[in-house]
């Protein structure tokens, strides 16, 4: 029997080799494919449509995969099958090696004088070689089925699944890049909310600071003036020792507005009404005039001058508005904008902690005045606030439609210390008398 089959396999191997060799290459080739051994010799093949190259590409790709497979199916069958086979070809020659010992053993029955060590061998030989041929039967159909399954997998296109998961697995991909995106967006503006969130905070408290420090003078009635707000600091003389000094200091600010009133006829300059030091820069922010130079703006020791006039012994209200952003400058008296710069301390920060002083500038924090550039006249109204005000805003306080108390220094009289025997808070002028055109 083995050798019946060994038989015929040498005898398709020479067929098939003939063959290949004695046909001569006429550039084509050709796809091999299994068929039942009771299938149509002549083996029909389905063309297929010419396909693009894209096409063509995809289809290689899928056809190599199906046979990736087909062959994984095929090795894992065949395994199988030797296994079956050896098993056989034992039980094989357990049934050869008994026929012999009946042969060669006179008097001895089977089954009597041999004992069956397999289990399952028939005890009859004629019985074995029926039981094999079943099995080889039973085999042969186990393969037909086999060959019939992988033929409707190719023709039904088995690759369908493949695509299906690479589908949805490109899907999965795309709808999670879009979820982390949408989850980035998400995070960004809550972010950019709480940011707003707290800005907005900070400035309706200090709003709220400014307002219950107004109230809490308003109720305590201002001493001998009709409101918080109404008095003046008159510095009479050019001295070292006189001054007024604010009790509360600044935060840090990225932009800020100081406005006043002022009125002086010294000459030559008026000196420096305003002046804040902190440590280690005692020029941070500075308004002086000096000589026969105009006024000038330092922030940071650096220096701007500013197109405003007021030594002719009247009051004026001004105003100086300063940003970080690119130090942008603007310059106000009586309403009216008079000039604007830029490039001054450019993106510098005012630092926090310093000391504010009314008509003196600082060597030091605090002290060191030179009687050269102490300020003569009166001040008034002296208000700060850490943004640019609008100029509708400046123009209001400017022309006595409103009045509007700094978010960050506010004009109070508690606030405000005097030193030196010859300064003195005086009751303030109405706010139409102070006009230009009074």
């Amino acid at each position: 029997m083995l050798r019946l089959l060994y038989g015929l396999l040498c005898f398709c191997a020479l067929g098939c080799s003939h063959q290949a060799s004695g046909q001569p290459d006429d550039g084509k080739r050709y796809i091999c494919r299994a068929i039942p051994l009771t299938g149509d010799a002549s083996c029909p093949v389905t063309l297929l449509p010419e396909l693009s190259a894209g096409s063509q590409e995809e289809e290689l790709r899928n056809t190599v995969m199906q046979l990736r497979e087909t062959i994984l199916q095929q090795k894992e069958t065949i395994s199988k099958q030797l296994g079956t086979i050896n098993e056989l070809t034992t039980k094989l020659s357990l049934c050869v090696s008994a026929t012999d010992d009946k042969k060669y053993e006179k008097g001895a029955s089977w089954g009597k004088e041999k004992q069956n060590t397999m289990g399952d061998v028939p005890r009859d030989p004629n019985d074995t070689i029926d039981s094999l041929g079943k099995t080889m039967q039973g085999l042969k159909d186990r393969l037909e089925n086999l060959e019939q399954q992988q033929l409707r997998a190719n023709i039904s296109g088995a690759s369908f699944p493949s695509e299906l998961r690479d589908l949805l697995q490109r899907r999965l991909g795309e709808l999670e890049k879009q979820l982390l995106k949408k989850v980035s967006n998400l995070e960004e503006e809550k972010s950019l909310l709480s940011n707003a969130t707290a800005a907005y905070r900070l400035k309706t408290e200090s709003t709220l600071n400014a307002l219950v420090e107004r109230i809490s003078e308003l109720e305590k009635g201002g001493g001998d003036f009709k409101s918080p707000e109404q008095f003046k600091l008159s510095l009479p003389q050019r001295t070292n020792y006189l001054y007024g000094r604010i009790t509360k200091t600044l935060p840090e600010m990225y932009a800020f507005t100081l406005c006043m009133w002022i009125k002086s006829n010294a000459s030559p300059g008026i000196g420096t009404p305003f002046s804040y030091g902190v440590p280690g820069q005692a020029n941070e922010i500075v308004l002086i005039e000096w000589g026969n130079n105009p006024i000038e703006l330092l922030i940071n020791d650096k220096v701007a001058q500013l197109p405003l006039e007021v030594r002719d012994g009247r009051w004026h209200h001004i105003c100086i508005a300063w940003t970080t952003r690119d130090g942008q400058w603007e310059a106000y008296q009586d309403g009216e904008k008079q000039g604007t710069g830029d490039n001054l301390a450019a993106w510098h920060p005012i630092k926090p902690g310093g000391v504010i002083i009314l008509g003196q500038e600082q060597d030091v924090v605090g002290g060191r005045f030179d009687a050269g550039q102490a300020f003569v006249g009166e001040l008034s109204q002296v208000n700060i606030w850490d943004r640019v005000l609008k100029p509708l805003e400046i123009q209001s306080m400017a022309n006595c439609t409103s009045y509007i108390p700094g978010n960050v220094i506010s004009w109070l009289v508690s606030n405000v210390e005097v030193f030196g025997r010859g300064a003195f808070k005086r009751p303030l002028e109405m706010c139409q008398e102070r006009l230009p055109n009074a």
